[in-house]
């Protein structure tokens, strides 16, 4: 128990988080390209001066077109990977069955460069190639530098598209209560502010991907999502002075 309390503080790990890890980097980059993508949207037309049902139509529509995009590239990307793995995979078994001398050359080259010789070498060797799956997994690995992507590609889909969908929606609440009439404040300052409450969130979430500091961490995302809703912003003021 000790051991394995130790690994998880080296790792990262969380009780909480474990339940959701193998998918989090989907998760996280789903979700900062969410909330970015739709602040964009909205920060672009707010410096436009468009109206709030103007908003919500530019930003629902992105909402679900780019999640939809994301999902399906985050699937087709998984299933890829799969899909060429088990492709090598039958080419290795072929040539393990077919030219058995050339691949245990492979194997004894592989060995040598990690510094093994002689009857040591030889020892490995027989080892290695006395079982085939053992044979398959060492070409696979370390000939081809391949590993069978084992999370689900509808998974990953699902979970890049449910965390865009979520996070992208938060920088749209404002605007959807101004358009109710339930608040009175000015919608595009309040989203700012709740927005970058959602950056802080999301950029804490982040470092258990990329094991970052903290304070590193929320900066970075903070400071991404800022930009491009400047950029959006003065795009949108700057067209809105050309086309009006």
């Amino acid at each position: 128990m000790e051991h394995q309390a130790i690994e998880d503080q080296l790792h990262g790990s969380s009780t909480w988080m474990k339940r959701f890890e193998r998918y989090l980097p989907e998760l996280v980059y789903g979700s900062i390209d969410g909330i970015v993508t739709t602040f964009a949207v909205v920060a672009g037309s707010a410096g436009a001066e468009l109206s709030i049902s103007v908003v919500l139509i530019l930003g629902l529509a992105n909402l679900i077109a780019d999640g939809l995009s994301m999902s399906i590239g985050s699937y087709l990307s998984k299933k890829s990977e799969q899909d060429n793995y088990k492709k090598h995979l039958k080419i290795e078994a072929w040539e393990i069955e077919n030219l058995p001398d050339a691949e245990r050359k492979e194997i004894e080259d592989i060995f040598r460069e990690k510094g093994f010789d002689g009857k040591e070498l030889e020892m490995v060797v027989n080892r290695i190639t006395s079982n085939k799956k053992v044979w398959l997994d060492t070409m696979m690995k370390d000939e081809l530098g391949l590993t069978l992507e084992s999370k689900s590609p509808f998974k990953a889909g699902l979970s890049t598209l449910v965390s865009f969908v979520i996070a992208g929606a938060i920088p749209l609440i404002v605007y959807i209560l101004s358009y109710s009439g339930n608040t009175s404040l000015d919608p595009f300052i309040l989203s700012s502010v709740v927005t970058a409450l959602a950056f802080v969130l999301i950029g804490y979430i982040k470092t258990y991907v990329t094991q970052a500091g903290l304070i590193r961490s929320i900066a970075e995302t903070l400071l991404l999502g800022a930009a491009a809703a400047a950029a959006a912003y003065f795009l949108g003021d700057y067209l809105r002075g050309i086309i009006t």
